[in-house]
């Protein structure tokens, strides 16, 4: 893999596994530095041979990866320019296009989850083909139906291949925040896994993946993929994004309680902890 320098990701190896850990504090918001960054990480490792294992993990405490940075929410201009570096899967949003290109690598992809991820963090590990998530550490959820939008990166797509149609509704509609025992229950998580074991059962399944012939990892996504319409992705996120524009850019008062929100303290580590809450009172 070409070495590169990134502002909010450190890179390791053991062996074939790579681990890319996020680290934008306080909130690894997915931002103008994260996404880019991922994007960047995504293109590089795609073509190399000698990994087989991606992990994602976060270095910040208490969130995965908060959101995507509600500043875009009345900035689509500066939203649209994330994707200047796309190249491939042509009319994808910005975060559309990173998920797709996550879903398309070629190595087995793992969301290592602690703490909270909410709208884009839950779409950035709904992308990957393995989620084990710290129990009673971890809390999910797309929030951004208590923004006036519905999901954009992937959420409408991947959560209704991973848990169904209806409870999709339900998770999009509602905008709550589900714990890892409703998660695990729901298909949402491959499985929760006590918070103080979570690094070492991560770790061990990587490897034991790892340790197979780079033809078994391609033949078994190419088999299990059209199975659960993975092969449809890019078309089906298409539909996403035109229904997505008939709420995204948002009206004048989306617009305004959104500033609102942000002003009073929306994306500190505080209010992020209870965001929910903190955005029925705006």
């Amino acid at each position: 893999m070409t070495a590169h320098n990134y502002e909010s990701l450190r890179i390791s190896r053991s062996g074939s596994v790579l681990t890319a850990t996020m680290h934008n504090p306080p909130l690894n918001l997915l931002d103008r530095v994260l996404i880019p960054d991922l994007k960047r990480f995504v293109r590089a490792v795609a073509d190399d041979e000698t990994v087989k294992v991606i992990v994602l993990d976060s270095a910040v405490p208490e969130f995965f990866a908060a959101h995507v940075d509600v500043g875009y929410g009345a900035d689509p201009d500066g939203f649209a320019r994330l994707s200047s570096e796309d190249t491939g899967f042509e009319g994808l949003l910005p975060l559309q296009h990173l998920v797709a290109s996550i879903r398309a690598l070629p190595q087995v992809t793992i969301a290592k989850l602690r703490g909270y991820l909410r709208g884009g963090g839950n779409e950035l590990a709904m992308a990957a083909d393995l989620r084990y998530a710290a129990a009673d550490q971890t809390w999910l959820g797309q929030i951004e139906g208590r923004l006036g939008i519905i999901p954009g990166g992937g959420g409408t797509q991947l959560l209704a291949r991973a848990i169904g149609r209806s409870r999709t509704l339900e998770a999009v509609l509602t905008a709550d925040l589900y714990d890892t025992r409703t998660a695990e229950l729901y298909g949402w998580i491959t499985r929760a896994v006590p918070a103080a074991d979570l690094d070492r059962v991560v770790d061990e399944i990587a490897h034991r993946i790892g340790s197979r012939l780079p033809s078994q990892i391609r033949a078994a996504k190419a088999a299990i993929d059209p199975a659960t319409a993975g092969d449809r992705l890019p078309e089906d996120l298409r539909t996403e994004a035109a229904a997505l524009a008939h709420v995204y850019p948002s009206p004048p008062e989306v617009e305004q309680a959104l500033s609102a929100a942000l002003a009073d303290g929306m994306q500190t580590v505080e209010n992020e902890r209870d965001l929910e809450n903190f955005l029925d009172k705006h």
